[in-house]
């Protein structure tokens, strides 16, 4: 179980909505169709994927992509753990200021806390996916 949360988290990460089914353990992911322009080209593209979903709706867990307020959050929660208070103080600014996802990863990307971010964030997704696991069957404990 603790293999299909991270495979999950991981996959929300990328973009992708998941579909988890509880008895066979099988993971269908699906880029998340807002990032699609083209509803012919998606439906084309992952053909075999939503047929799969579809043919067995009722058996699997839909888990959806993190909303940017939820993402947020996660930023918000990390910049209130680091012992760093310049850095913090830094992060904090980004994040009151116009930008925050994009300014975020870029700061991020060119700090020593870069690892210690995707470590976190890592966390936190793999969380909410045993969440919503749980509150979906009650299969996570």
């Amino acid at each position: 179980m603790l293999k299909a949360i991270a495979e999950i988290a991981q996959e929300l990460d990328c973009g992708n909505d998941c579909y988890y089914h509880p008895t066979s353990h099988e993971i269908i992911s699906i880029p998340n169709f807002s990032n699609f322009f083209d509803e012919e080209e998606f439906q084309e593209c992952f053909k075999d994927e939503l047929q799969a979903v579809e043919k067995n709706r009722p058996d699997f867990i839909k888990i959806e992509v993190v909303e940017s307020k939820e993402s947020f959050k996660i930023m918000k929660l990390f910049v209130d753990q680091l012992n760093d208070t310049r850095y913090q103080a830094e992060l904090e600014s980004i994040l009151e200021n116009k930008k925050p996802f994009q300014n975020f990863k870029n700061s991020i990307d060119n700090s020593d806390f870069r690892e210690e971010w995707f470590a976190f964030k890592k966390l936190q997704l793999e969380k909410i996916v045993a969440m919503q696991l749980n509150e979906a069957k009650g299969i996570v404990k």
